[in-house]
């Protein structure tokens, strides 16, 4: 057993001293065999679960969920730490320093009269701090480890930012269609199907923006409306669903719809 005293209320000191005596040899055999890449799924995993609790709008699921965030903030810190990289405290050091020097605004001399003034600000220190020179530069630091769809959205507005985009949404319906007779003859010729799959989806998340809409949002509501619609599809069945023709399903389909439209 390690050395450790329970408590009624810990704190991040604690926290890290955890971290620590699990990471020791004497600590779990999971956390010692664990990496940064071996882990690096949870983080992506905990950050989503973050997105649903504050969807939710539950603040209890909410401080459960940002509390296994800052536990893999700790993981890797501590990791880094036993390979002599950083410490957790070079970690805050390093945010500290960056929302300084990113709020000239609130630190320095820089006026901004609202949010858009402040984000405009933002947007220019950290080109400077990341030494981005054009706006292809900061194009290509948008992060590819990001959702397709959310991380089309963010380079479409540093383009629009740089002057790159239409005026209306207009045109931009116009090239969806372009872009979807495109993907048509792609599947005849069973060629560039991805290619042609993925610039349909990129004019897509292009005509949400005009709509001031969130592309990742709307497609998770398309997909619960689809879970829902199943459901219905499954109880209107008087037999399993693969026993069905398309014709019989596509009936079911309308069927559920016309009875959800109904219910609304």
């Amino acid at each position: 057993m390690v050395d450790f005293q329970c408590m009624d209320r810990y704190g991040m000191d604690d926290l890290k001293r955890i971290m620590e005596l699990l990471r020791a040899p004497e600590g779990c055999p999971w956390d010692r065999e664990q990496t940064h890449q071996s882990i690096r799924r949870n983080m992506l995993e905990e950050a989503y679960e973050v997105a649903e609790a504050i969807d939710e709008e539950s603040p209890e699921h909410l401080k459960e969920e940002l509390g296994d965030v800052l536990l893999q903030v700790v993981f890797h810190a501590r990791m880094a730490e036993e390979a002599g990289q950083f410490t957790f405290d070079d970690v805050v050091d390093g945010i500290c320093k960056k929302l300084v020097f990113r709020h000239p605004h609130v630190f320095g001399s820089v006026n901004a009269a609202d949010a858009d003034g402040a984000l405009t600000t933002w947007e220019a220190q950290k080109r400077e701090e990341k030494g981005q020179k054009t706006a292809g530069d900061t194009l290509d630091a948008v992060a590819r480890s990001l959702p397709a769809l959310m991380r089309a959205e963010k380079i479409q507005a540093k383009a629009a930012k740089a002057g790159f985009d239409w005026e209306c949404v207009g045109p931009v319906l116009d090239k969806i269609s372009e872009e979807a007779r495109e993907l048509e003859q792609a599947v005849r010729d069973q060629s560039n199907m991805e290619e042609e799959l993925g610039d349909l989806l990129f004019v897509t998340v292009k005509a949400g923006r005009f709509l001031g809409l969130d592309s990742e949002l709307a497609l998770h509501a398309a997909c619960e409306k689809f879970i829902r619609r199943f459901r219905a599809v499954e109880a209107l069945a008087d037999k399993p669903l693969q026993e069905l023709d398309v014709p019989s399903l596509e009936a079911l389909w309308r069927q559920a719809k016309e009875q959800e439209q109904q219910a609304t």
